[in-house]
Order: C-alpha cells, then structure tokens, then sequence
C-alpha cells in the first residue's frame, strides 16, 4: 500500500493556552514516534494547503466562516464556548486541517496514492453546519465528503469515526443526506449530548458504556458498522480517526488499546479493498495523552501501509 502522510507545522500555532488538552503537543508527539520509529520513511510526505471559501460552505453554513473570523483576536484568545477558543492563528490552522483533507481526497481519487493520514488540528467532527464547538471550528472530514460527492464516479461515501465522542457534526451535516453513512462508536451518556439518538437509515450511532473493553468495541463494529458499510458500498471512506477511547486518555472511560485502532483499521481496509478501490481517507480527531496519541496512530498507519 501507498500510504500519504498530510500535516503542517502550522497547525501547531493553533493554541488555546498551556492546560487546554487539545495542545500543539499533540503533532509534536506523533512527528516524535514516526521520526524515531522509522515509519516516517515509509510514507509520502506531503504539506497541507488551505481550503476554500466555497469549500467550507460544502459543509457548513454560508456564514459560519465569517462569524468565527469576526471572532478572530488580535492577541490573546476568545472562546467560542466553555471549551473551544481561538487565538490570533485559529483560522489559518484550521484552514490547514481542512485543506489537507480536501487534498488527500483528490489524491485518492486520481490514484497518486492507496491512502491518506492527515494528521493535522484543530479537530473538526464536533463542528456542526452553523456552529463551532468541541475544540472544532470546520468539519474536515465533512468538507471532504461533500468534494468528494462533486467528484465523476463517487456516488456514495462512508464516514467510520471511532473518537471517544459523539460525532454530532458530522451527524448534523449528513443526517438528511443518505448518500453519505455516518456509522460512530462512542462512549454514551458523555459529551457532546446532539444527535447521539437520532434514528435514519444512513446513521449508525454506536453508544458504548463507560468502562467498556476491547471485547465490547469489536463486537459492536462487528455487529452493526461492518453490515452498514458493507450494504452502502462505498465509492470512498472517510475516518474520522480518534485515538482518545485509549485507556490511557485522560478525557474519557473506554478501555480500548493501539491494537484495537490497528485491528479497526484493518476492518475498514478490507471492505475498501472491496468496494473503494482501496480509497481511505483518515483525518486525526481526538486523542489527549501524548504518548498512547502517538503508538496508537503509529498503529493506524501501519495497518494503512498494509504491516
């Protein structure tokens, strides 16, 4: 497998201060592993770009972009919600993040690669069409979508997202439009609490309790992801790939360790090597302890690399 590994330094510049878990650090982390591992040498290296005006819009509100750039400080940060801030290069980062995952898109579709990681921030699945929040201001992984929808020969796509959270985002973008499936595994009762119950054939909410293990995560994606995706028979997948149901994470209460994101992965490879030509898009969403970050996506690109 040809594996497209998309990121930015600039996306480090996206800071909302030194205790807020979604940290710059974060980047720094994986760049560390992949370096010391060797396994950066066995991936296309390639620079993010920024996304277009138009292209948002894809995906979100026509205003959504100018509200949060009235909202830009010119130092310091604002917060959007109790959670979410920007600081003076928010956007640019952002734009980044997004761009990557338009390009990785246009690039597994003219067959310059197998698949693509982009391991960028702010994360974007929490980002609803008319509001930013959960540490998100664009949906990356929606924003692709719906480019890759525009795109000759891509009727269908499928959006896996097996972050700890609730992908209520991307549920709220795709809720009403079936050719996109949204299938998550998430921990339930937790943040964020939208659309985690919403019912339509295209939307495949995967509630886990707190505490649930290896065992309880692969059946469910047995059980009801893998029927799903395999009867929409995607022309493209999406994963929306977070790393903090790792039982080291300090944001949630899954158990789940780096074998579990390998053995997923794997999972979504080979219904992609059925109906996607091998198509995978992968864009980084949560994932709070640096290290158990860093072997868990060490894990998922090995497993795209086909290791």
């Amino acid at each position: 497998m040809v594996t497209t590994y998309i990121s930015h330094l600039d996306c480090g510049l996206h800071n909302m201060g030194p205790e807020h878990p979604e940290s710059p650090i974060r980047l720094l982390a994986i760049a560390r592993q992949l370096e010391r591992t060797g396994l950066k040498d066995q991936l296309q290296q390639m620079q993010a770009v920024h996304v277009l005006d138009e292209q948002i819009q894809l995906a979100h509100a026509p205003l959504h972009a100018k509200r949060l750039q009235m909202k830009l400080p010119e130092k310091g940060v604002v917060y959007t919600d109790e959670d979410t801030a920007l600081c003076p290069d928010s956007l640019h980062a952002a734009s980044l993040a997004a761009g990557s995952t338009i390009m990785g898109v246009n690039r597994v579709l003219s067959g310059k690669t197998d698949n693509v990681f982009c391991a960028v921030r702010p994360p974007g699945h929490h980002a609803e069409h008319n509001i930013a929040m959960g540490f998100c201001f664009y949906n990356n992984v929606a924003i692709g979508a719906m480019h890759a929808l525009q795109q000759p020969g891509i009727e269908r796509v499928a959006i896996l997202d097996f972050d700890v959270h609730h992908c209520n985002g991307t549920v709220d973008i795709f809720k009403d439009k079936p050719e996109v499936l949204v299938c998550s595994t998430f921990q339930h009762p937790f943040y964020p609490e939208r659309y985690s119950e919403i019912q339509r054939p295209n939307i495949i909410n995967c509630p886990l309790d707190a505490h649930s293990e290896s065992s309880c995560f692969r059946q469910t994606v047995e059980t009801y992801g893998l029927p799903a995706l395999q009867a929409h028979k995607p022309d493209l997948i999406l994963i929306s790939a977070g790393f903090d149901a790792h039982w080291e994470d300090p944001m949630a209460d899954l158990k789940l360790n780096e074998e579990d994101f390998r053995w997923v992965t794997q999972l979504i490879m080979d219904t992609a090597r059925i109906y996607s030509k091998n198509r995978i898009v992968s864009v980084l969403e949560g994932g709070y302890n640096p290290s158990s970050l860093a072997y868990s996506v060490q894990a998922h690109l090995e497993a795209l690399l086909g290791y």
